[in-house]
């Protein structure tokens, strides 16, 4: 065995405990988690639904302030079991908020949603849609999957971010990432710059481009990553500033602009490799990445600036070395992922969509 495979890494939370939802009502599948003002957020995706606690829950068991999706807290149909409308959700997926201000990527109505009073009733209907002329639409594309994508237009859109002030969102299925200089107020609203992309009406892409961007995220210091799913690897920008412009400054995950494989085509996963990785998260001077396929999250010490570098630290898993769900067996436990697809951090309080094991971890990190 080697020396990787045995070395201790320290633990990089003081106290981890389990969130598995309503009693009677528990998740099933969330891929969307966020946190902001002590306020969690969970996309229920499995089940259509999005769920708001008012407080960050300290038990493993906790019924919502606020239910978002349905007409009815224990229903879980797809559009509430009839049409897409404005209270209506179908595999939601990425989060965003401010305490104030709430987004959901409804991923398979192709649209964003934005509320910009804090929802504070069940089913509460959303003020604006993004992707769609009006809350009763909900084609990919505006007119269905072969219309050529446009300013306005969406397709599977399951990752968002705002700065609060300005609006991005991973155009997943338009293989893009759309930028708006201000969070919207009026519905089809148009899209500023396209990343990914020469022009708001182009789908063709090269290896430079996000392939299958699943989340976008703003950095401290004005960096911007695009974590880019179907090339298992986070393509990041020093500067967002420049990313409508240029190709990423730096390819974690991968060796080069060109590599696409798992694991870079390894068996076992190591501190440098991705696979089917989902989200990242800036925390200080450095960066979370979840790494689902591998069942683990990484941690890079310092932003990444140059192609391939090693994570330092990682949790779920022993070591670098291995990548099986719940560490190579058939139970969950605290310290266990199982397709991690997302996380966030306020304060020293990370919050991760364990998304296998249909639970949310909350974790006090010790740094």
């Amino acid at each position: 065995m080697d020396s990787e495979s045995t070395l201790i890494l320290p633990d990089l939370a003081k106290a981890t405990h389990v969130f598995k939802g309503g009693e009677g009502n528990p998740l099933l599948a969330p891929r969307g988690v966020f946190l902001a003002k002590n306020k969690l957020f969970v996309a229920d995706t499995a089940q259509n639904r999005l769920f708001i606690w008012n407080e960050l829950p300290s038990t493993e068991t906790a019924e919502p302030d606020v239910v978002l999706g349905q007409s009815k807290n224990l229903e879980t149909g797809r559009n509430a079991g009839g049409k897409v409308n404005a209270s209506s959700l179908f595999y939601p997926s990425g989060i965003w908020s401010d305490g104030q201000r709430l987004m959901v990527a409804d991923a398979w109505n192709h649209r964003v949603l934005i509320w910009h009073q804090m929802p504070t009733e069940n089913g509460q209907p959303a003020d604006v849609v993004l992707g769609q002329p009006d809350f009763e639409s909900n084609q990919p594309n505006v007119e269905g999957i072969s219309k050529a994508p446009s300013a306005q237009s969406l397709n599977w859109p399951y990752g968002i971010f705002s700065d609060g002030q300005r609006l991005w969102v991973a155009d997943t299925g338009n293989r893009r990432v759309l930028m708006y200089n201000e969070i919207p107020t009026t519905n089809f609203a148009k899209a500023d710059a396209v990343i990914g992309k020469p022009s708001f009406a182009e789908r063709d892409y090269e290896h430079t481009d996000p392939i299958w961007p699943y989340s976008v995220k703003i950095g401290p210091n004005g960096q911007l990553a695009i974590t880019d799913t179907q090339y298992y690897r986070v393509l990041l920008w020093h500067d967002w500033q420049t990313a409508d412009q240029k190709a990423a400054d730096v390819v974690i995950g991968q060796a080069s602009f060109e590599g696409n494989g798992q694991n870079q085509f390894g068996w076992f996963p190591d501190a440098h490799t991705l696979n089917w990785c989902y989200d990242s998260c800036f925390y200080q001077d450095g960066l979370w990445v979840a790494d689902t396929g591998n069942s683990r999250v990484l941690w890079f010490e310092q932003i990444p600036d140059s192609h391939n570098t090693a994570a330092n630290n990682l949790m779920g898993q022993d070591n670098f070395k291995t990548g099986s769900e719940n560490k190579n067996t058939i139970f969950s436990t605290e310290h266990s992922f199982y397709w991690p697809f997302q996380l966030c951090i306020e304060g020293q309080t990370m919050v991760i969509a364990d998304t296998g094991n249909h639970r949310v971890i909350i974790k006090e990190l010790n740094f």
